[in-house]
């Protein structure tokens, strides 16, 4: 009763509930900076609610169901495209939740599904929201969460490019005025004063004022020289490899240097440009050659060029044997780089000025001229051809005697420094010792990277010491690291097997915005969807591109003639099987012939890893329903009085009033209010009054006296008692 005359809905609750969603105001605003947390105002939304229903008290039961049904719908509006009642999107996220524990369950974190991400995140703010609750209505005390939000901001201050200045400015007297609120409250409840009787502006007013001349004092007032030395650079020191330019922590986003790769980043979500597209498919802006044992370089400079005009693209990427489907996107600029970005494929480049391009030969970069001057277009658009490689052709594919340049273009493109270990040549060799064709090579080694331990990871990745091959340590040493480490080190690997192959760098399709009345679909890319891949050459085909990064799909297709049915993959096909590999869990065996034991045994292998999967999603199920039962029991206290008020809140006969009333008595001495050996019912009855502030108790133990004695009770005496018995059960709750 005390803790509830304290979360009234007056005025002073209300101001630090409002105050409180401004601190959580300060959580959100580094991580929109630092991160590529999106659909802010969402988060913002769930906050105001979730407050909202608190500081109005709303039955527990329906504000549940708000806070889940609010969740679902985020849901749905950020990830999925269906209506909102359809079936088939809460069953792709159950799905996608599904394979996320079992990848929480094997540690592999970077590999869970965005979706379950966002419901993770919104179980923290709830958690969060719960906890100032708690300390506004229960320990009146807020000092905790402000010294937390304080060091928070200064942390990340500190570390990362997020400036915190203002934030700490506003965290300082927010707090000092929810604890200024709190102790008015406090006081007001230990003198038993109702705040009605006291003029709050009394309180509030010199609060304000004395926040307002401090806070300018300590803005405006000058700072001595700090005494003791700034301990970051000696934190940062720790770092044997600081200290040179290389090791600085960088940013996401296209860059020309690519001569020492390796090391964290920084997320940045600038938007680069957004395109409308008819099929997702990666840009492509450059390639380059020669590997260095630290990253790439162009292998020689040149000045060769080849100019054309935007109807005149110049053959580059595959052979016109090559079945392909015409497609067309459109670009719009957002961040002008001197380049073109364009698709696998292009074909003819069409903007409403007359540009005219040039290609460097040696690194396929493209950029745009207008009047003879370095000049990006606003929009443009490009039409490609859209590939569907034939497996068999690929498979069987082998320079002829009249091609008398695949020579020298291998030699190109199986450059390797002398340093490579040769332990990258051993693991190449053993990836493809059963393949016989140079496809099923590039395959084994592509898929090698989807499976055997990899991590994909921004943020905890290593530098290679001087004498350390940077392909190796990914290999041998980390197997943790992003897109430039996987299609470094799958360029790396086919080279040792003398298969020409070049590294690919520009960006992913993006992040889905809208789909168009004309059918196609707008695409936002960022800097943090810059990547990089592999291109293979295959002789009378061209080159052919491959994803070794876990976790991506590069939406180039493959198709075999002895199918039954044309294996033509849909956009969404092409999604679900990424997110298979990226889960690594959904295997789905091939056919196994009769007389081929060495499918079967792949096949046996397959079960294997399915059935261990399972094994440990089953003992994690285990483990979370013990977990479970011994949270339930050891707050039964909380949730059974809600049991018992529902059980006998619609029964109306009066011999449920002695049941009703033991049951009371059962909660009472789990509440901690125990009755005393030789103590009347009359005397405890008096006692749990006293405690609770009310008289309650009293009433219900006169009549369940009446009811011992008598051994009968007046007809409808039970419905007339049983608001005072759900008022003394929810007093026990509160």
């Amino acid at each position: 009763m005390r803790d509830k005359q304290l979360h009234k809905k007056d005025f002073p609750t209300f101001v630090l509930y409002l105050l409180s969603f401004f601190l959580l105001w300060e959580w959100l605003g580094p991580i929109q900076q630092l991160t590529k947390t999106g659909h802010v105002g969402i988060f913002i939304g769930f906050i105001i609610m979730a407050l909202l229903l608190s500081f109005l008290q709303v039955n527990p039961f329906f504000s549940l169901s708000l806070k889940v049904g609010f969740i679902l719908w985020a849901i749905h509006r950020i990830y999925y495209e269906e209506w909102l009642f359809q079936l088939s999107w809460v069953k792709s996220f159950l799905l996608d939740a599904g394979k996320s524990l079992v990848l929480v369950w094997n540690g592999d974190f970077p590999g869970i599904f965005n979706s379950f991400r966002t419901v993770l995140f919104f179980l923290l703010l709830w958690t969060m929201i719960y906890l100032i609750k708690y300390w506004i209505t229960k320990k009146r005390q807020i000092l905790f969460f402000v010294f937390m939000t304080l060091v928070f901001i200064t942390v990340l201050d500190t570390f990362t490019p997020y400036k915190a200045n203002l934030a700490i400015i506003r965290t300082v007297i927010i707090g000092f005025f929810m604890m200024g609120i709190l102790t008015f409250k406090r006081l007001t409840y230990q003198e038993r004063i109702p705040i009605r009787s006291l003029p709050l502006k009394r309180w509030v007013i010199p609060l304000a004022m004395m926040l307002v001349v401090s806070t300018s004092i300590g803005i405006l007032v000058p700072k001595a020289d700090p005494i003791w030395p700034d301990p970051v650079p000696f934190i940062k020191s720790l770092n044997p490899e600081s200290g040179t330019e290389s090791t600085s922590v960088k940013r996401a986003g296209y860059g020309e240097d690519d001569s020492r790769l390796g090391g964290p980043f920084l997320g940045d979500d600038t938007v680069v440009f957004r395109a409308e597209v008819d099929e997702r498919h990666y840009w492509k802006v450059e390639t380059k050659d020669f590997y260095t044992g630290k990253g790439w370089v162009v292998s020689e400079e040149n000045d060769e060029f080849i100019d054309f005009n935007g109807d005149d693209v110049p053959p580059f990427t595959f052979n016109e044997q090559v079945p392909t489907e015409e497609l067309s996107s459109t670009v719009y600029n957002v961040f002008k780089y001197s380049h073109i970005q364009y698709p696998h494929g292009l074909k003819k480049i069409d903007t409403e000025q007359n540009y005219w391009y040039r290609m460097d030969i040696s690194t396929q970069k493209i950029s745009s001229m207008l009047e003879f001057e370095s000049e990006t277009p606003d929009i443009y658009t490009v039409q490609f051809e859209m590939p569907t490689f034939q497996v068999e052709q690929l498979q069987n594919s082998s320079p002829t005697e009249e091609d008398y340049g695949y020579e020298s273009l291998k030699g190109f493109f199986t450059q390797l420094p002398e340093g490579v270990p040769e332990t990258v040549y051993a693991l190449a060799e053993e990836i493809t010792a059963e393949q016989e064709t140079t496809f099923d090579k590039v395959q084994a080694v592509e898929q090698y990277f989807h499976q055997n331990g990899f991590v994909y990871d921004q943020v905890n990745v290593e530098l290679p010491e001087e004498n350390e091959d940077y392909v190796a340590q990914f290999l041998f040493e980390t197997k943790r690291g992003y897109c430039d480490n996987f299609s470094t080190s799958m360029a790396v690997l086919l080279r040792t097997l003398d298969i020409p192959a070049r590294w690919v760098k520009g960006y992913t399709s993006g992040d889905f915005v809208e789909t168009l009345d004309s059918g196609k679909r707008v695409y936002e890319v960022t800097n943090n969807h810059a990547h990089s891949w592999v291109e293979v050459f295959f002789p009378e085909i061209g080159w052919v591109p491959f994803e070794p990064t876990r976790g991506f799909s590069d939406n180039i297709i493959f198709e075999r003639e002895d199918t039954p049915e044309t294996m033509v993959e849909t956009e969404e096909a092409r999604e679900v099987t990424a997110q298979v590999e990226e889960s690594g869990q959904m295997i789905e065996p091939e056919e196994v012939e009769a007389n081929s034991s060495g499918k079967r045994k792949e096949w046996f292998q397959q079960i294997k890893k399915v059935v261990i999967v399972h094994w440990k999603t089953m003992l994690g199920l285990i483990v979370i329903v013990i977990l479970g039962s011994f949270l339930i029991n050891q707050y039964r206290g909380k949730w059974l009085p809600f049991y018992y008020i529902l059980r006998f809140k619609y029964s109306r006969k009066d011999d449920q009033f002695a049941l009703a009333y033991l049951a009371l008595l059962a909660q009472l001495d789990r509440y901690g209010l125990k009755r005393q050996s030789g103590q009347t019912l009359r005397q405890y009855a008096k006692e749990v009054d006293r405690h609770f502030i009310g008289k309650e108790m009293r009433v219900l133990t006169d009549r369940y006296e009446q009811l011992i004695y008598r051994g009968t009770m007046s007809e409808g005496t039970w419905e007339e008692t049983k608001v005072v018995w759900e008022t003394m059960m929810r007093k026990i709750v509160a």
